[in-house]
């Protein structure tokens, strides 16, 4: 399949060091796009990152509305408005939800649920103005099978994988692209989201053999995986599809 041309588009990926980050950034840029990525653990500051450099990276809290705003205000007084973002940032959470502590719930739901809306609602004038947009951001399979592990038969597998933070925070992601995609229809802008299953990366290095031994495909998914399903709904092409979560988990979830 021909991937569509970027050219000319303006993109913001948070979460952009990470494995799959950095895999939509490249996948922008080799198709044509001015990409900035964002990251909470590397990068430049805000204020000193490079806007015009190949691949500028900037430090930036997602948690933070003040931290987003200094920086597509920046990206706007270099480039222009920007007309995609790509919502990547997020941490994962694993254990009981017996033990689950305060703080722990706090950070995963600040950092997947809020920061996504965080930064949708500071682009949105932007792609008003624009009267054009796509924003895809990242939920997963997780919110919506109530969690990958059987601890019916071995509690110890939810030591290991996904916990009910974080499966809340990924079906919050869900509704929160439903309601953006309503909201912003009749202004050009479609609201999409990608679920991905179980992903090859630093994240799921402990994920349980038996688990992913019930991926009907027979593997786990790759950073390309993902790249590819989100490069789709930010197409222009694709003006239709709003408010969607495209599954890309190998068969674990159909719906």
């Amino acid at each position: 399949m021909t991937m569509p041309s970027f050219t000319g588009r303006i993109a913001l990926v948070t979460g952009g060091a990470g494995a799959i980050g950095s895999c939509v950034c490249a996948a922008l840029r080799e198709r044509g796009a001015t990409v900035i990525a964002a990251d909470g653990g590397s990068g430049d500051a805000i204020d000193a990152v490079d806007l015009r450099s190949a691949a500028p990276l900037a430090r930036m809290d997602v948690r933070q509305r003040s931290e987003i705003q200094a920086l597509v205000s920046r990206v706007e007084a270099t480039h222009g408005a920007i007309d995609l973002l790509v919502n990547v940032a997020g941490v994962v959470s694993f254990g009981l939800a017996q033990t689950l502590e305060e703080d722990e719930w706090d950070r995963v739901i600040d950092i997947n649920l809020k920061g996504s809306f965080l930064a949708c609602q500071v682009v949105i004038p932007g792609m008003k103005r624009l009267g054009f947009g796509r924003i895809v951001n990242i939920g997963s399979v997780v919110g919506k099978n109530s969690g990958n592990a059987r601890a019916w038969i071995d509690a110890s597998e939810q030591q290991r994988a996904g916990n009910v933070a974080y499966g809340i925070s990924k079906s919050g992601i869900h509704t929160l692209t439903g309601f953006l995609a309503k909201e912003l229809a009749a202004d050009g802008i479609t609201v999409n989201a990608v679920a991905p299953g179980p992903i090859a990366t630093a994240m799921t290095t402990s994920f349980p053999a038996q688990l992913q031994a019930l991926i009907p495909v027979g593997r786990m998914g790759t950073a390309s995986d993902v790249a590819s399903a989100i490069l789709f709904l930010a197409d222009r092409e694709t003006s239709f599809i709003t408010g969607e979560v495209l599954d890309v988990n190998g068969g674990m979830w159909c719906d």
